[in-house]
């Protein structure tokens, strides 16, 4: 039988400690922080306009690929009709100057882009580090120098350089798969190295030896012992990546190597709005405020989540 000191096994040998379970304790940390709660309420306002973007442009009444000719001027450079770059109560955050194309249909179609390449990115690198981090700092010696060597090439080459370059000479199709996996490429060694230092400590500890002493296999030590006691430590680093992968997606398509059209991508529609900055100042605002926002929140939830979780952390 093995001994370990994870929560969970805590709780339910302490009545009192089943009471304080340190997930549900941090869950309602974050609902009682009115900075967390409206974080939380913005981020799931952004993924329901992700997971419902077909049914909301339906509601709208216009796709985000549809060209409407009479909301711009012809005479006028095709400037959008109307004050706020076109928003009346057809098209409600205006259209795009020269094509006519609704922007709200754009920006819910551009959240689906910028959740799912994140979201996807994420989830692929937590992999990937977790893995080759319990690996390195677990098993130590010939593994670790391999992996910790393989990790310092990859933080250490110029990772945008080369995303720009593989993305510039692959073709256009399947371009969320390769951002996906360009991006989780060079993300993935710094929660490996976060998890590595503490697979070194929690190896040391004794509930770990107690566990090898009882006869458990490394695989269930490491799955059974080491890994719960990383969940906070997980939990934070996937908080904090989210926005950082946001921000790469939205700056490859400004680049031109991301999402490509007609696909929409907030990233593509600031990249696009560069030359209509002085006539329609809204067609930049609006995509870079729901970017800001987004990445905004993010960060700041994800440092609430840290001090929920280490209330004793430090800054």
């Amino acid at each position: 039988m093995t001994i370990s000191s994870t929560p969970l096994e805590a709780a339910a040998a302490d009545p009192v400690a089943a009471t304080t379970d340190p997930r549900r304790s941090v869950v309602r940390v974050l609902l009682r922080d009115r900075a967390a709660v409206a974080c939380l309420a913005y981020i799931g306002l952004v993924v329901a306009m992700a997971v419902f973007a077909p049914l909301i442009v339906r509601i709208s009444g216009w796709d985000p690929y549809e060209f409407d000719q009479s909301a711009i001027d012809p005479n006028l450079g095709s400037i959008p009709i109307g004050s706020w770059g076109g928003i009346s109560a057809e098209h409600w955050l205006g259209v795009e100057p020269g094509s006519g194309r609704d922007v709200f249909a754009r920006i819910v179609y551009g959240a689906r882009s910028s959740m799912l390449i994140a979201l996807g990115a994420t989830l692929l690198t937590t992999v990937l580090g977790v893995v080759f981090g319990l690996l390195a700092g677990y098993f130590g010696g010939r593994t670790d120098a391999l992996i910790s060597r393989f990790m310092e090439f990859l933080m250490a080459f110029p990772a945008l350089i080369f995303m720009i370059a593989v993305l510039s000479a692959l073709p256009a199709d399947d371009r969320r798969f390769l951002l996906v996996a360009v991006i989780s490429v060079f993300g993935w060694p710094y929660l490996a190295r976060i998890v590595r230092a503490q697979t070194l400590s929690l190896k040391q500890r004794e509930f770990v030896e107690a566990a090898r002493a009882s006869g458990a296999s490394r695989g269930q030590v490491v799955f059974r012992e080491v890994l719960p006691n990383l969940r906070s430590t997980i939990l934070v680093m996937v908080t904090m990546a989210v926005p950082g992968y946001i921000g790469t997606e939205a700056g490859l398509s400004f680049l031109g190597v991301g999402l490509v059209p007609p696909t929409p991508s907030w990233g593509q529609m600031i990249a696009s709005s560069v030359s209509w900055y002085s006539v329609v100042p809204t067609y930049f605002l609006v995509p870079g405020v729901f970017l800001a926002l987004l990445v905004l929140s993010f960060m700041v939830l994800g440092d609430h989540v840290r001090a929920a979780v280490d209330p004793g952390g430090g800054a």
